[in-house]
């Protein structure tokens, strides 16, 4: 009896040393090291799920190159995780771009010619800079080009621009590509998160926590 008591309460001991040690362990990412709290919460689309953003431009080639990374993340992604795109702006070439998104988001063909766009600027050198060009380029892929120019120049696309614009400064951003997690936290490479590998293996920390949250 004694040693069945002695024995539990050794058990008891030892599982609680290793709780202690587990809480004890340090964050595997620091916030402000590995990833930026953001100073504000911004909203997310979808306030049931845990959102996770792409800010990308597509003349930028480090985003050309995470394409693939987050487009696999993506399609793996837990049924809990909201994964949408948002294009960078901060100069008058990247507002056309970004309208160049949202016009195929509103054409529903953005599966269709967001590869291509990215093609055409990183491995052709046609750097889309206007109307023309890009609506040659959505004709290329079966896009009707006066509707095409309809939506390019539509109220609707046009306030999506200047949504994402105005969003810059709330998610912080200042390089491509970053990704921001449940409008909280900003993940971008520096000199603790030197790949896009380890971009994504933050994102999934940060869900994790978030889902923990909940």
């Amino acid at each position: 009896m004694i040693k069945q008591f002695l024995k539990a309460t050794i058990t008891a001991s030892v599982l609680s040393l290793l709780a202690s040690a587990v809480w004890a362990q340090p964050a595997l990412y620091v916030d402000g090291t590995h990833y930026e709290t953001l100073p504000a919460p911004v909203r997310t689309n979808d306030a049931d799920k845990i959102e996770v953003l792409e800010v990308f431009w597509y003349g930028c080639g480090h985003c050309f190159r995470f394409q693939p990374l987050v487009d696999h993340w993506a399609e793996n992604a837990p049924e809990d995780v909201d994964y949408l795109r948002f294009p960078a702006i901060w100069n008058d070439l990247m507002k056309i771009h970004a309208q160049a998104y949202y016009t195929a988001e509103n054409l529903g063909v953005v599966d269709t010619v967001h590869g291509p766009i990215f093609d055409a600027i990183n491995l052709q050198r046609n750097r889309l800079q206007n109307e023309r060009q890009l609506a040659e380029l959505f004709a290329a892929h079966g896009v009707d080009e006066e509707a095409f120019s309809r939506a390019f120049n539509s109220f609707q696309v046009r306030t999506k621009v200047n949504q994402a614009e105005s969003k810059m400064s709330d998610y912080q951003i200042r390089s491509t590509p970053n990704v921001i997690v449940n409008g909280k936290y900003l993940v971008t490479t520096n000199e603790a998160v030197r790949t896009q590998q380890d971009m994504l293996a933050i994102v999934d920390y940060l869900v994790e926590q978030e889902r923990s949250a909940q």
